[in-house]
């Protein structure tokens, strides 16, 4: 297999835990909630799922033990943030660091520990094309996100829930005085984006990657909440964003295993440097777009 076989393969597989997390972040901020505990999240989602599956539970119990875990943990957010109208940004990092905590804590006898992965389902005839047929060889959870993706686009689209959701982003106080209640929506969002933060921590530690170390999350999460700008706060360009920083993150393993004469710390680097880069240019060449699709009350208290 050559480099680029080894990045369309797992490029998918590389992407889905930060498309699932960035998709939870994506209906929180679209709510008018700005959490950035996404790290913390998806820490406690993977030693919950890690957990339960080391000791026979099965992917599916870890899966959702990981995502009431952090769904309970990013409920504590929003009983700080919307009940006690804290700074959103030092509460979203202080759940982080709370999460990255318990992480630490809950793992520290697993170190090291592997559990055995999920299968891969491959779709006939397609998973037969050259190259890119490799693309159709995954396991269930990346098919599961990508219609969790399609799912969240739809409703945005063309629901009235999504409808709803966006003008209480957009303009709270309208919402409540025609009768949406708007806490309880955004608390319904806050948990929305925790199960799924969690999620995105089951598949890494229980499925991408099936062992435990900590700190594994190792900043995907702030990746996540910048591929919701990234995307423009779109779901369709959110998962071409995953995916780019999916194939990104595994040309460092491919340059590695080539043996190019480039330092391993620059080549784990990349995923990172792309965030800071592709933000920047999105900055400077796309505002009109960001304005467009923007949250007008995004990270402001809401008051009645």
């Amino acid at each position: 297999m050559n480099a680029v076989e080894f990045i369309i393969s797992g490029m998918l597989a590389a992407a889905t835990p930060f498309l699932l997390a960035a998709l939870g972040e994506l209906v929180v901020e679209r709510a008018g909630v700005l959490n950035l505990g996404v790290e913390g999240l998806m820490a406690l989602g993977a030693v919950l799922a890690f957990i339960v599956v080391y000791h026979g539970g099965g992917h599916l119990l870890g899966f959702v033990g990981a995502g009431l875990g952090s769904a309970i943990l990013s409920l504590v957010f929003a009983v700080l943030a919307l009940g006690f109208r804290a700074n959103q940004v030092a509460t979203g990092l202080a759940i982080g660091i709370l999460g990255q905590g318990l992480s630490a804590l809950f793992g520290k006898s697993y170190e090291s520990l592997t559990v055995k992965g999920l299968p891969k389902l491959a779709f006939p005839g397609l998973s037969e094309i050259p190259v890119i047929g490799r693309l159709f060889v995954e396991d269930i959870v990346v098919w599961l996100s990508l219609v969790v993706t399609f799912a969240i686009w739809a409703v945005f689209a063309y629901t009235r829930v999504g409808l709803v959701v966006r003008a209480i982003g957009e303009n709270p106080k309208a919402a409540h005085a025609i009768g949406y209640p708007v806490i309880a929506i955004r608390v319904a969002a806050i948990a929305f984006g925790g199960m799924m933060a969690g999620f995105a921590g089951a598949y890494a530690a229980a499925v991408y990657t099936p062992l435990w170390a900590d700190g594994m999350i190792a900043g995907r999460g702030w990746i996540a909440i910048a591929l919701v700008v990234f995307g423009t706060w779109l779901a369709g360009r959110i998962f071409l964003g995953a995916c780019l920083f999916g194939a990104v993150s595994l040309m460092s393993l491919a340059a590695q295993a080539t043996g190019l004469d480039v330092s391993s710390q620059l080549l784990s680097s990349l995923p990172y440097l792309v965030t800071i880069v592709v933000l920047g240019v999105i900055s400077a060449d796309r505002r009109r777009l960001l304005r467009l699709n923007g949250v007008a009350s995004l990270g402001e208290p809401f008051e009645h």
